[in-house]
């Protein structure tokens, strides 16, 4: 879940213009409130449901409604594509969004096989464009970027684990038939898990890591045969930081929001516990840091401290052909682990 917070920044200058193609997902709403605070201007939108463009018209009456994929792609006053289109959908429409000239920013998972992953890596460097993946979990959380920040300064020396876990609520009676599909929604190693293997790789300071082992489960959704409630990865990163990171479905009804997130990071100095969304059993408020080092125990309101500078950072990286945001590898990086951890993973109860 994205972070209410507001960050104004005049990166695209209004000059910088997107359009949307594909709905299918929510997080399209943070993709488009991230891309105007960060001074881009929003031009179409285009979904195949008219029921979908007409519900984000009326949250951005500045877009309107194209009559075709094909008319966004061909009109050359934009110059970002971003989506949240199905999942095993999103890497196609990438490939036809780099190749029409423009950037495209896309929900995660941004890739649901090894062989979508070769494909936009090769259609990057054929075509020069980018690639960008909306890894909400660390770009949208003020606490997930605190954290990073202190990292960065050397609060609790070199980083040596990294464990996270991310339990979601599933709300079944609000979810598309795509779903329940893990060739069409990427399975729960890679739709919720890409999250956290680009936290990792961030917080490990590393740039690639292996899979050790992983393993899904179906333990409560047995009506839906191809889906996995449950899943788990061990992973050693180049630089030897080990990690851990635990996926659920089974977020209780009564929690005030929709998942009790955490991401424990250890050093050689210290620790670093993130609580993204609540702090359960004390305060509702999002976005604590518990930081404990040399110099005591310290609770960390971070909301605020932070913003959300990814936005303006991928709009440069476009207009400049800089690297700032994120780079081309990280990302890649980051999907080749969900995607083999999916792949490779023990099927444990079904």
């Amino acid at each position: 879940m994205a972070s209410s917070g507001i960050q104004q920044t005049d990166a695209g200058q209004g000059k910088f213009c997107f359009s949307v193609i594909g709905l299918d997902h929510g997080h399209i709403y943070g993709q488009t409130d991230g891309l105007l605070q960060a001074g881009a201007a929003l031009i179409g939108v285009y979904d195949e449901d008219p029921q979908k463009v007409k519900k984000y018209i009326e949250k951005y009456p500045q877009a309107k409604a194209a009559a075709s994929e094909e008319a966004i792609l061909s009109d050359t006053s934009i110059q970002m594509v971003t989506s949240a289109i199905r999942p095993d959908k999103r890497a196609h429409l990438g490939l036809r969004v780099m190749h029409a000239g423009k950037d495209y920013f896309v929900d995660k998972p941004g890739m649901v096989t090894l062989g979508e992953i070769a494909d936009v890596r090769a259609a990057c460097a054929a075509t020069g464009k980018r690639y960008f993946i909306y890894f909400t979990e660390r770009l949208h959380v003020e606490s997930a970027l605190y954290a990073e920040k202190l990292i960065r300064e050397g609060a609790i020396g070199r980083v040596i684990n990294v464990t996270i876990l991310a339990p979601h609520r599933l709300r079944p009676e609000t979810r598309p038939d795509w779903h329940w599909i893990s060739n069409q929604a990427g399975g729960i190693l890679n739709d919720i898990g890409s999250h956290q293997f680009e936290q990792f790789l961030t917080y490990a300071s590393a740039k690639s890591a292996r899979i050790s082992n992983s393993r899904i489960a179906n333990y409560n959704n047995h009506a839906h045969p191809e889906f996995f409630d449950f899943g788990d990865c061990s992973l050693i990163a180049d630089n030897g930081v080990t990690g851990y990171a635990r996926l659920d479905w089974f977020t209780p009804n009564a929690l005030s929001t929709f998942g009790d997130g955490r991401v424990f990071i250890t050093g050689t100095e210290g620790t670093i516990e993130i609580r993204k969304y609540l702090d359960v059993g004390i305060s509702p408020d999002s976005d604590i840091v518990y930081l404990v080092n040399k110099d005591g125990e310290q609770r960390i309101q971070a909301k605020g401290k932070t913003g959300f500078p990814f936005f303006a950072d991928m709009i440069h990286d476009c207009i400049n052909g800089s690297d700032t945001a994120m780079s081309q590898e990280h990302i890649l990086e980051s999907m080749r682990l969900a995607v083999e951890a999916h792949e490779k993973a023990e099927v444990i109860n079904r």
